[in-house]
C-alpha cells in the first residue's frame, strides 16, 4: 500500500513541477516556496506523506531489508501511470526494467520463510558513518557532470537521500536514544524531496522516480544486512533472496538509460 501511494504521488508531482522554475537543493527555501505554492503538487505530496506513514508502520512489523524489497513494487505503479495503463507504450528497456522489478518481487515472496529474523541496533559510530557517506555521495552526484541521463543522476541522488531518511526512520522506531535520528530523518527527506522534483524537470517520471525508488530500496537493503545485522535465510531461500535483489539492481540500471526521441 505504501509503494502504491508513494509512486502514484511521484507521477502527479512530476506533472506538477514541469511548469515551475528550475529547482535545486542548493536553494532549498526558494524551491520549497515554489512547491508549496503549487496546489496539485501539494495534493500529491499529501498522498506521498500518507504512503510514508504506512512505510513507518511496516518498519514496526518487519526488518528493514524486507520492507524495502517489497517497496520496489512501486516501480510497476510508475510504469502503468506513465503508459496510461498500456505498458507497451513504454520504451523496450523500460518494459524490461519493470518486468525485472516485478519478477524480483515475486521471487522475493517465494524466498520468505515463515518466521522473519529480527534486526539489531547498530553502534552509533557505524550509523553516523553510513549516513554521512550516503549524504556525501548524494551531494557529489548533485554537482557531477556525467554521461548518463541527468534525470537519472538526480534521481540517484534523490534516492540516496531518501535512503538516508529511511535508515534514519528505522533507527527512530528502535526507540530510546535513537529517537535523535529524527533530525537526519527530516534533513534527508526534505533535501531528497527537492532533489527529486529537480530530477522530474529533466526527464520522465519512470526514469527519475524509477531510479530514485530502486536506489531508495537497494541502499537500505544493504544497510539492513551490514548495519542492522539482519540475517539472510539459508538454503534455497537465500539463493532466491539474492536473485531478487539482483533483479532490482538490474531494473534500476536499465531505467538510468536515456530515452531516445
Amino acid at each position: 500500500m505504501s509503494a502504491v501511494a508513494v509512486n502514484w504521488a511521484y507521477t502527479k508531482e512530476h506533472d506538477a513541477v514541469r511548469a515551475l522554475p528550475p529547482l535545486s537543493p542548493r536553494h532549498p527555501l526558494q524551491a520549497a516556496r515554489d512547491l508549496v505554492g503549487t496546489r496539485p503538487w501539494l495534493f500529491a505530496f499529501g498522498a506521498e506523506t500518507a504512503g510514508w506513514l504506512m512505510y513507518v508502520a511496516a518498519l514496526h512489523l518487519a526488518p528493514l531489508a524486507l520492507v524495502q524489497a517489497v517497496g520496489a513494487a512501486g516501480i510497476a505503479v510508475l510504469a502503468m501511470s506513465e503508459a496510461k495503463g498500456h505498458p507497451s507504450r513504454l520504451p523496450l528497456h523500460e518494459q524490461f526494467a519493470v518486468a525485472f522489478a516485478i519478477a524480483g518481487l515475486i521471487i522475493l515472496g517465494l524466498s520468505l520463510p515463515s518466521h522473519q529474523p529480527g534486526d539489531h541496533a547498530p553502534h552509533i559510530a557505524q550509523a553516523a558513518l553510513w549516513l554521512g557517506v550516503t549524504a556525501a555521495v548524494a551531494a557529489a552526484l548533485s554537482v557531477a557532470r556525467v554521461r548518463y541521463s541527468y534525470a537519472a543522476t538526480l534521481g540517484f541522488a534523490a534516492g540516496l537521500l531518501f535512503a538516508g531518511g529511511d535508515i534514519s526512520a528505522k533507527l527512530v522506531v528502535l526507540g530510546g536514544a535513537w529517537f535523535l535520528a529524527v533530525v537526519p530523518l527530516i534533513v534527508f527527506y526534505a533535501l531528497g524531496s527537492i532533489q527529486l522534483q529537480a530530477a522530474f524537470q529533466h526527464g520522465n517520471a519512470v526514469t527519475a522516480a524509477g531510479v530514485a525508488t530502486l536506489t531508495t530500496n537497494a541502499v537500505p537493503i544493504a544497510a539492513g544486512v551490514v548495519l542492522l545485522d539482519e540475517q539472510l535465510p539459508g538454503g534455497a531461500s537465500r539463493v532466491l533472496r539474492i536473485a531478487a535483489f539482483a533483479l532490482l539492481v538490474v531494473g534500476g540500471a536499465l531505467l538510468s538509460r536515456t530515452r531516445r526521441g
